[in-house]
């Protein structure tokens, strides 16, 4: 090795794994997302083969067929392992793969040379397993020079490899483990490889991937076998560094530290200390990478895994004695210690904290109310004998204080109690069936699954793409939401046809209307619905005539309002990726509707985007629509068009085959998408954004029109700009100034009436201190006052609050001849359990209303 120096800190193995393949004619690639491009089968990468398995599939073609690399990775299934001597979320893979080219002979040799002489890990220590059936694999580690009584055969749950997600490349895996000795054991004659004790670490595993894996978990041999490794860097650094564990490795000393010198606590000297303090560094660390590469938190997918960790380190930290918004501190920690192999965190860096910081103060205004109620409810579940928490309660504390499940159960567990998961996941079920509910449109009564499952079809062929008329026949009917022969005239019916133009509602956008007529019949259609997968159900009233099973019949979409629909679909599309282009590649559509007379699009993003980052993304919308550019639409195999680089939406299940919608050549967006466009942008007309807005932590909504819809919402603009010219006898140009002047009179006139509401509210508290009733020692004020706006009540409840010290206020009036209430409760009697919000609702409920409201 001539003057070679065994690398030691984790920056020195990192570069001498990528060094020893460089020098094996390996391409070095940097390390990809942690959002893995445009594959809706992975939550987060998991493992470094996932930017390779394009190369595996013959999907694209790589830089090189021999690859090397560092990749970022993320493990969900770990999170609530985090806290032990060695289970991490986040950690760095060290990989080198082979694209058809070598196979296990070159694999087994380079592994093994690097371990034993380029890390120089004493031979000793080190097992080998391979898959049970593999005598190949297991003959070349004996040529290799490891003896046969360390090969070790193991079964497919531990030798067998993938795939990542929930298809694509997998195969039998051979491992090199390493032994801490018989003291760090369970001590048991079997103990081996195999075992779980903690003795053996598994330090490298190569993959010999032969097969590919489709969605039903059939597998068939690759054209060319392949070999992928992955060896976690954290756990070679602490076996080269001596230590027992990847905490006190030079990875995670700097982190450890931070948490320690915040705390005052010393790691090493208590069990639960350190458990904590190595949650918050892990999870610190984690939320660093999540958050550079694009993930913000939510309640839903990705966004839901940075919640669950942010709050989990935000809670241990609380446990250490820390308050507040402690995190940005350790996110910074992680910049400064690996900046300089990552640079988007670097870049990223106040990004990151005002992230945070948000999410944190978020969760920190409920966190002291939530666990004092959890803590009531714990104690309740003991007085009744009861070993679980209640399905219902966990949900209160996800849906009113964001602990999210998992961080109930664990706080539960420490308490000795367990939770009711299935009785959770009812109500959330039940949440969404009321979402469903509210946002439901329909016509007349709702049908049920079970009525559309017993027609005698469950298929309707959609020919809508390229038609809007079509000839076909009536296969099914629904009147008053049961299977029928007959329709006749001034019913409400459902139709299914063999073939039919008509666009079901899906994918956000709204279902075709139009007609249906035959030689004895015509149908009114008000929406075109889709209830099962493969079916297009045609809801509308018999206006003539009578419709029998077998009719044939004529299908005729309004073309007009199909291209209004269009114009804003397309838009969405293009929209996407103008959104992309200014704020970044992070963005990601989640959620749409597309109706004819407007669209929405909700998408990921931190904060709002500034006036001039939305009038620069409206200007390359409606470039783009200037240039005409084609709208061409074509079928493929899912995994040929994600390796093309097509956007596939987070969570949508998808086939195997899908249909791509590409604007442009080269394009300047690529979709997979189901939905009816233009053929060209030149038809959209014009797109114009009417409203922009947060509907939740890091979820953002903008509103547009295009074609005649923003004709029409540019004529009623300019026609209240006209009417309001007029009111102020002034022309549209002068409008703002004398609107200034106009605001500027009504804000002292404001001033004046506040002042009497301040007046008014110190008198009535004085009237007031007078009747302070006293039950079980708490003083309650409840008292009908004058009349007066709700902010005078809510500066009288202050005032009393002030003055009484501590106490439950409520006060009532009749303002706008409605019944106003307001209700206040004292910090101190908060942390008992009183609720101003639960009173409220109750006094409310009482007049024949409403409310609700913070416990204070």
């Amino acid at each position: 090795m001539g003057s070679w120096v065994r690398p030691v800190t984790g920056d020195e193995i990192r570069e001498a794994f990528l060094r020893f393949f460089e020098s094996k004619g390996h391409t070095v690639i940097p390390s990809s997302s942690l959002v893995p491009e445009n594959d809706p089968t992975l939550l987060l990468t998991s493992a470094g083969m996932v930017q390779i398995k394009p190369y595996f599939l013959g999907l694209a073609t790589p830089p090189s067929t021999r690859l090397a690399s560092c990749q970022k990775c993320f493990r969900t299934s770990d999170i609530d392992s985090v806290g032990d001597s060695t289970h991490l979320t986040f950690f760095e893979m060290l990989g080198n793969f082979s694209v058809g080219d070598y196979f296990k002979k070159e694999a087994i040799a380079w592994a093994w040379e690097f371990v034993t002489e380029w890390i120089k890990m004493p031979y000793e220590r080190l097992w080998v397993t391979v898959f049970q059936d593999d005598d190949e694999a297991a003959a070349i580690w004996q040529q290799t020079g490891v003896p046969g009584d360390r090969i070790v055969r193991l079964g497919e749950e531990d030798n067998f490899w993938g795939p990542a997600g929930d298809s694509g490349p997998c195969g039998p895996c051979s491992e090199i483990l390493y032994d801490f000795g018989h003291e760090s054991g369970c001590g048991r004659p079997e103990c081996g490889p195999a075992c779980d004790c903690g003795r053996f670490s598994e330090m490298w595993n190569l993959v010999f991937t032969q097969y590919d894996q489709d969605r039903r978990g059939n597998r068939r041999p690759l054209p060319r076998p392949n070999i992928d490794t992955g060896m976690g860097l954290e756990r070679v650094a602490a076996v080269l560094q001596k230590k027992s564990s990847v905490y006190e490795s030079d990875l995670f000393a700097p982190l450890v530290a931070t948490v320690t010198d915040m705390t005052g606590k010393r790691y090493g000297e208590d069990a639960l200390v350190d458990r904590a303090i190595r949650i918050v560094a892990e999870h610190s660390r984690a939320v660093t990478f999540l958050i550079a590469d694009g993930v913000v938190p939510s309640n839903e997918g990705r966004g839901y895994v940075l919640r669950r960790v942010l709050r989990r380190a935000s809670l241990f930290g609380r446990k250490l004695g820390l308050g507040g918004a402690f995190l940005g501190q350790l996110t910074d920690a992680t910049v400064e210690k690996m900046g300089h192999v990552y640079p988007e965190i670097k870049s990223s860096r106040e990004h990151i904290r005002e992230v945070t910081t948000r999410e944190e103060e978020r969760f920190g205004e409920a966190l002291d109310t939530g666990l004092s109620w959890l803590d009531r409810v714990i104690e309740r579940a003991r007085g009744e004998d009861r070993g679980w928490l209640r399905g219902e309660e966990v949900f209160m504390l996800y849906d009113t204080y964001g602990f999210p499940k998992e961080l109930t159960a664990e706080i539960a567990a420490e308490r000795g109690l367990s939770l009711d998961l299935e009785g959770f996941d009812r109500e959330m079920e039940q949440q969404r069936e009321r979402a469903r509910a509210a946002h439901k449109f329909g016509v007349g009564k709702e049908t049920s699954v079970e009525s559309y499952e017993q027609l005698a079809v469950s298929h309707t062929q959609f020919v809508g793409y390229e038609q809007s008329k079509w000839r076909s026949v009536v296969v099914g009917l629904l009147v008053g939401g049961r299977p029928a022969e007959h329709a006749s005239a001034g019913e409400e019916v459902e139709v299914v046809l063999r073939e039919t133009p008509f666009y079901g509602e899906m994918g956000g956008q709204v279902g075709d209307t139009g007609e249906i007529h035959g030689e004895r019949a015509r149908v009114d259609v008000v929406q075109a619905i889709r209830p099962l997968p493969e079916l297009i159900v045609h809801q509308g009233r018999v206006v003539e005539g009578d419709l029998s099973i077998g009719d044939r019949v004529e299908a005729e979409v309004d073309l007009p309002r199909r291209l209004d629909i269009a114009r804003n679909h397309t838009a969405t599309h293009l929209l996407q990726a103008a959104l992309r282009e200014v704020l970044g590649r992070q963005v990601h559509q989640s959620g749409s509707l597309v109706a004819p007379d407007r669209f929405r699009f909700d998408f990921t993003h931190l904060t709002g985007p500034g006036k001039e980052e939305l009038m620069k993304v409206q200007r390359i919308v409606n470039e783009r629509i200037r240039q005409n550019l084609p709208v061409i639409a074509e079928v493929m195999p899912y995994e040929d068009a994600v390796a093309q680089g097509a956007i596939a939406l987070f969570g949508e299940k998808y086939g195997d085959t899908v249909r791509v919608v590409r604007i442009g050549d080269p394009p300047v967006s690529m979709e997979l998408c189901g939905g009816t466009h233009v053929s060209s942008t030149g038809e959209i007309g014009l797109m114009y954004i009417t409203a922009e807005s947060s509907i939740g932590s890091g979820m953002r909504r903008i509103e547009a029109v295009t074609g005649r819809g923003a004709e029409m919402f540019i004529e009623w603009r300019l026609a209240t700009l006209d009417r309001l010219a007029r009111r102020l006898e002034a022309t549209p140009e002068e409008v703002e100034k004398r609107l200034s002047t106009t605001l500027s009179d009504l804000g002292r006139e404001r001033k004046r009436v506040m002042a009497l509401e301040r007046q008014l509210a110190r008198s009535v508290v004085s009237s007031l201190l007078s009747r302070v009733e006293e039950i079980d020692g708490i003083k309650v004020v409840s008292a009908r006052v004058p009349e007066a706006s709700p902010e005078a009540m809510r500066q009288m409840g202050d005032q009393l609050k002030e003055r009484l010290g501590s106490g439950v206020i409520v006060l009532g009036t009749v303002h706008n001849d409605k019944p106003t209430f307001v209700a206040m409760v004292s910090g101190d009697l908060v942390s008992r359990g009183f609720d101003a919000g639960e009173i409220a609702r109750q006094v409310a409920t009482a007049a024949g209303g409403g409310g609700g409201g913070k416990p204070g």
